[in-house]
């Protein structure tokens, strides 16, 4: 079969389906497929406070986690 045949099968599936888990993978498909970079759906503020956090890390400004957990037992 060819892709357009192909397609048009699929076009005739989906169309006929009322299952919405069915349609809710596919959805998740195209979306995998053309899913941009998660930090350009972060707003501003979002994108600040990880640059803030990954400058304090670069310093050494952090507490590990180990520690941070000894102090809270």
């Amino acid at each position: 079969m060819d892709i357009q045949t192909e397609k048009i099968e699929l076009a005739k599936l989906l169309l006929s389906t009322n299952d919405p888990e069915i349609i809710q993978s596919i959805k998740k498909i195209f979306r995998k497929e053309t899913s941009t970079d998660f930090w350009d759906e972060l707003n501003s503020e979002q994108k600040k406070e990880i640059q803030t956090a990954r400058r304090q890390i670069e310093e050494g400004n952090y507490t590990d986690y180990e520690a941070f957990i000894s102090k809270h037992k």
